[in-house]
């Protein structure tokens, strides 16, 4: 894989073992990026997550999120990407960050074969696009890597090697898009150490990479189906307005045209059948009755 260059941008990752940040300074000593844990497992979340979002936004440092992976088995890993897309939600979703949310898969407590580790990540990698509507990228050790198919090189890759040396092909991977280079570098802002990484490219070159496009981000499912419902409801409202008005009911629905809202709808006392029929017209063309009756 390429080495670093001096005019590479430089970032941070965080959780909450930084404890409080002051995201200032840490823009101010020249980091650009960061990406910040969110969540773990299925359930866990890191406290500092929200906070580390709103500052290192406030600041005008570059944010990223990820996902520690606990998962042995493909039906795990789906329920993880599904905790780790909620928890996204929590800051507005993840098209609100700035940098692509992480997978973090660097651990084989179960021992699985390399094929049953590049299908645990597949699981979630897809599921967690489909829930978010942003392709993922995946952070691993420059060893672990090489347990992932070529079919993963498809995911830009943020590589651990904690040297000066430049991280070694993988499998999957002939370069790098991010590197973390150390677990114990020193910013201003964190008062104990800090990973410490550098991006492919110049700050420019990652801002243009990863800048939003303002709308043209892939809906997630939920938008989707959201989007699909009011159409719906579009088409719905625009056969009842081209449906034509019987000879029966012109009567009624004039005087529901002519209604005035100053006036009482109907006389209770002295209401024949016809008299609910229009008023029940005027309610609709009020919107204060549906066509369900409701």
């Amino acid at each position: 894989m390429q080495n670093r260059r001096p005019t590479d941008a430089e970032g941070i990752d965080a959780s909450r073992y930084q404890g409080s940040i002051n995201w200032r300074k840490v823009r101010a000593d020249g980091k650009s990026f960061a990406f910040v844990k969110a969540s773990q497992g299925q359930s866990y979340v890191d406290p500092t997550f929200e906070t580390n979002v709103k500052g290192a936004k406030e600041a005008g440092v570059l944010i990223g999120a990820y996902h520690f992976l606990d998962a042995t088995s493909v039906s795990a890993a789906r329920l993880e990407a599904r905790h780790f897309a909620e928890v996204l939600e929590r800051v507005g979703g993840a098209a609100v960050l700035d940098l692509p949310p992480v997978l973090d898969y660097e651990t084989n407590p179960a021992g699985l074969s390399k094929s049953a580790i590049s299908s645990v990540a597949k699981a979630f990698l897809t599921d967690l696009e489909d829930l978010t509507g942003n392709r993922p990228i995946i952070y691993s050790g420059n060893s672990f890597s090489s347990n992932f198919d070529t079919s993963l090189g498809s995911y830009k890759l943020w590589v651990a090697r904690y040297s000066t040396s430049t991280p070694y092909d993988s499998p999957a991977w002939k370069q790098w898009d991010f590197w973390q280079y150390t677990d114990s570098g020193r910013v201003d802002g964190i008062s104990g150490p800090v990973d410490l990484n550098v991006y492919s490219g110049t700050e420019a070159e990652l801002r243009e990479e990863f800048a939003k496009s303002g709308g043209d981000e892939a809906m997630t499912n939920g938008e989707k189906a959201a989007l699909q419902a009011l159409q719906q409801q579009i088409t719905e409202l625009q056969a009842l307005h081209n449906m034509p008005v019987p000879e029966w009911a012109k009567e009624a629905v004039a005087a529901a045209g002519a209604y005035n809202p100053g006036e009482p709808l109907l006389d209770v006392k002295s209401a024949t059948s016809y008299d609910m029929y229009r008023l029940i017209v005027i309610m609709h063309r009020m919107g204060l009755f549906n066509k369900n009756g409701k």
